[in-house]
């Protein structure tokens, strides 16, 4: 697990990567092509040239349709982008990795309580029917091959069988609280990523702000355009903060659910095993 919560992070920051990457080719084909159109316009206007170059213009029609496609195609993703270009790189990349760190650790967490639920009804009369049949070990059996919280609270109690039954409930408490603290275990880094995507905006925002003061007092005067680009910068990036604790606060929600169904779970297979085991015993 610990290898696959690495992989994730990796391939995420490398996507963080090429989103800049994609940026600078896509400014390079666009000069390209306004030094193309440039240099078209020039030679129709010229009046010696322009009998040779009147058929010209029709060849560079599908490149100069070609961006306006990509557009329409791209849609809200290529703005979201561009956007994302377009605010401060140092506290973008720093809400990006928070995004891509916070994401792994949801990832991680969806797969291992997806992992750890199984059918309890099914598995607690496998144990009923081996312990009617007073084949103790082929309950530990059952338990032992099957995987999940549940078997192993299971399989704690029927080894303390010849104990007692207060001792069985008291082992099963206990266990049981360990296997909860292993379901939510990896929850306080991502409700520490949710807190520090809009932090790390809000930290941009006021940074932005003050560039934008300082380059209206070295002015001297308040432009409009000096003025407006700092606070769009500055606000960019706490959209973009906000936008990742909203994913990730879903996410966390969504993983808070599968732990209580499995908690509710593991409470209810608890009641169960000390009815059987109470059953078994009245039997000897």
């Amino acid at each position: 697990m610990k290898k696959f919560f690495a992989i994730v992070a990796i391939l995420g920051l490398i996507g963080t990567t090429q989103v800049f990457a994609d940026n600078s080719a896509k400014d390079a084909t666009k000069t390209e092509l306004a030094d193309t159109t440039k240099k078209d316009t020039a030679k129709k206007d010229s009046p010696a040239q322009a009998p040779a170059v009147a058929p010209a213009p029709a060849a560079p029609a599908a490149p100069a349709q070609a961006p306006q496609e990509e557009d329409a195609i791209a849609g809200v993703h290529k703005e979201l982008k561009n956007k994302f270009i377009e605010g401060d790189a140092a506290f973008m990349s720093l809400v990006a990795i928070a995004m891509v760190l916070g994401l792994a650790f949801c990832v991680e967490r969806i797969i291992y309580l997806s992992m750890a639920q199984v059918n309890t009804k099914k598995l607690m009369a496998k144990i009923a029917d081996a312990l009617a049949n007073n084949d103790v070990e082929g309950a530990k059996d059952v338990c032992r091959r099957t995987a999940g919280p549940v078997a192993a609270i299971c399989y704690q109690g029927l080894l303390r069988i010849d104990d007692g039954i207060d001792t069985v409930e008291r082992s099963v408490v206990s266990y049981g609280s360990i296997q909860a603290s292993q379901l939510e275990k990896n929850c306080s880094w991502i409700t520490l990523f949710i807190a520090m995507a809009p932090s790390l905006g809000f930290l941009g925002t006021v940074i932005g702000m003050v560039q934008a003061f300082d380059e209206i007092e070295q002015a001297g005067d308040i432009s409009p355009t000096i003025v407006a680009g700092g606070m769009k910068v500055a606000l960019i990036t706490t959209l973009y903060g906000i936008v990742v604790a909203l994913i990730l606060q879903v996410f966390y929600n969504f993983i808070l659910t599968k732990i209580e169904a499995i908690t509710s779970e593991m409470e209810d297979c608890s009641i169960t095993l000390l009815d059987l085991l109470a059953k078994f015993n009245l039997k000897k």
